[in-house]
């Protein structure tokens, strides 16, 4: 199954307002439900466990409302692990959540991240990294290395037919018209974990760890530095 470019609807807000917060309620659930929350939470714990950090600070990417990093930090902060979250999005739209969240959200390029060397402990991103060709994904994970002190994170899908079989098997879940389009695009622009890897070969990281997590995730951690011996 080849890799096949498809502009999905949310990243145009090709949609009514209505549409838009259907998709991103559809987004919320899936992630919930099918892997996504659990495979941020599982490169979270292990990043903790291997520096031996219970407070990590973190951008999250990408990250519209920021469903995934709350839901995460949720259930970390029962495991004794401290997250403090930012987030960032390319359109101030998706960024708009109750008045009285106090999580920072900023309006930005994943490609030029808007913020100094090593301004966080940990560059995260869900669902991201299949939107972009394979040059503007090595920017990212590069501008993430640069904003990052410890690792960058990646959580995706896998490219497979039995995934895009599953997700037309789910359209009765979906309450937009949106999802029903971008849901299968995904699955068709999504990389494999050997093309994962052979794009992450050109960035500066100290060392890349690749995992398959259930229903078809992959989580990918990026390393700055190498970890000392002990933990190695």
């Amino acid at each position: 199954m080849h890799r096949v470019r498809v502009p999905e609807l949310l990243d145009s807000d090709s949609g009514t307002p209505e549409e838009i917060a259907a998709s991103l309620s559809d987004l919320k659930r899936i992630n919930r439900w099918f892997g996504g929350v659990a495979t941020t939470c599982s490169m979270i714990q292990y990043v903790a466990r291997e520096t031996g950090a219970r407070s990590l600070s973190l951008l999250e990417v990408g990250a519209g409302q920021g469903d995934v990093p709350r839901a995460a930090r949720e259930r970390l902060t029962r495991l004794g692990i401290r997250l403090e979250v930012c987030l960032l999005d390319r359109a101030p739209s998706h960024l708009r959540t109750r008045m009285e969240d106090s999580v920072p959200r900023v309006a930005g390029d994943a490609r030029a991240l808007p913020f100094g060397e090593e301004s966080f402990d940990l560059v995260s991103s869900c669902l991201l990294a299949h939107h972009f060709p394979a040059e503007d994904l090595l920017r990212f994970v590069k501008e993430g290395l640069r904003v990052a002190r410890t690792a960058v994170l990646i959580n995706d899908l896998v490219r497979h037919p039995l995934h895009l079989a599953l997700v037309y098997a789910g359209w009765p879940l979906y309450r937009s018209r949106l999802t029903q389009h971008d849901a299968p695009a995904s699955i068709r622009q999504a990389y494999t974990l050997d093309e994962i890897e052979e794009i992450l070969q050109a960035t500066p990281a100290a060392a890349v760890v690749i995992r398959r997590h259930p229903w078809f995730r992959m989580g990918v951690v990026v390393w700055k530095q190498s970890l000392p011996a002990s933990r190695a």
